[in-house]
């Protein structure tokens, strides 16, 4: 999937540098430009990659310090200019445009659902978004702008693949520790996901090979599964597990199940989301390795365990000694984790009300679809 990427906010351009990074480590090319934007100068400084300073007149580059009511607004006044920064890096090829935020803070909370709804009222293709949910113990205030964004940015990006910081922090980790960890999980998932459909050759990745033919895979995964696996719109989910293969794919059979029943059960990007509208399941190894009945049996039981009848599946080819699996699930706002972060988030935004206005204390949301949370726009 040939893809432009735009990091909105602190997190945003953290992400999206390591997305880029890790396809051009990979090989994979389905990266064709990333642009950082923020509306403080300190975060955009160190990145390796185009810069876009919002908000200048309001915020002098300070940034919009968590608000993110004023990160909708600087957004919403430079979003020319954003634009104009990527008229040249969205092009023909172009087959979606990924907007990354971490949806806790101000710039990217706000930013994120404003430039996705302006990029679509500009380009015929896909919009998709990358949300990242703040961590348990990140205060009330990201709590309810996550809430908040996150309504906002899953009605206007064509669908919102969502990231629980709590899924893949490690106990005992620090902040800046757990952070580079998570990132590396998304670029390796993510970056497996927009290399679907893009041709492989030419590569050796440290097993001393001269890389693969791609079209020695018994059923590709292309671009078009990826799109229809998202259509549905909504939020959606990425799980990914790897195991050792076996050099006869005979073995294999075992391996291709297990490996993705660790994905979908333990390896997903938001924890107990195992049911779905859709799913595309992605199977990577040396094709001469991999298994197609082990590929075909994975892929009932991902229909099986996530009810759903629109269930794809194939194969990855890649230079490893392993077989990874890749799930993606689409439409999946009624896991019960979604559901416990909006009340989380309706909750603390509760509790900034009393705290300053002395509102009345309201009821929590019972499901991602409540209105005790208002949209950003």
């Amino acid at each position: 999937m040939k893809t432009v990427l735009v990091g909105v906010g602190q997190a945003g351009g953290k992400v999206a540098t390591a997305l880029a990074e890790y396809d051009t480590e990979m090989g994979f090319r389905a990266v064709r430009d990333a642009l950082a934007v923020n509306s403080a100068t300190a975060d955009l400084q160190g990145l390796p990659l185009d810069t876009v300073l919002i908000g200048q007149d309001v915020v002098k580059g300070h940034g919009v310090g968590g608000d993110n009511q004023l990160g909708a607004e600087v957004m919403q006044n430079d979003a020319d200019e954003v634009l104009n920064e990527l008229g040249d890096r969205i092009d023909s090829e172009t087959e979606a445009v990924f907007v990354v935020a971490g949806l806790g803070g101000g710039t990217g909370s706000g930013g994120a659902p404003v430039l996705a709804k302006e990029l679509k009222r500009i380009y015929d293709v896909p919009v998709y978004a990358i949300g990242i949910l703040p961590g348990r113990d990140e205060g009330s205030l990201y709590q309810a702008n996550a809430g908040r964004s996150l309504k906002t940015l899953a009605r206007e990006a064509d669908s919102t693949i969502l990231i629980d910081n709590d899924a893949w922090r490690e106990t005992g980790d620090s902040v800046a520790e757990g952070m580079a960890a998570i990132n590396e999980r998304i670029a390796r998932r993510v970056g497996l996901l927009l290399a679907a459909g893009e041709p492989i050759e030419d590569r050796s990745l440290g097993l001393g090979g001269g890389g693969i033919d791609r079209n020695v895979a018994q059923s590709v995964v292309d671009t078009s599964e990826v799109i229809n696996t998202l259509r549905g719109g909504g939020l959606a989910a990425v799980g990914y597990a790897t195991s050792a293969a076996s050099e006869d794919p005979d073995e294999n059979v075992n391996v291709v199940t297990s490996t993705t029943r660790q994905a979908l059960l333990s390896g997903t990007s938001l924890p107990e989301a195992t049911t779905a509208d859709a799913a595309l399941l992605v199977v990577a190894g040396r094709p001469d390795s991999l298994s197609r009945k082990g590929v075909e049996r994975a892929r009932s039981w991902v229909e099986e365990e996530t009810g759903s009848m629109e269930v794809r599946g194939g194969d990855f080819p890649l230079d490893t000694d392993e077989i990874s699996a890749l799930v993606l699930l689409s439409g999946v706002e009624r896991s019960p984790r979604v559901k416990a972060f909006m009340n989380r988030a309706a909750e603390a935004q509760v509790e900034a009300d009393q705290q300053s206005e002395g509102a009345a204390k309201r009821e929590a949301a019972e499901a991602f679809q409540n209105d005790e949370l208002d949209d950003l726009l």
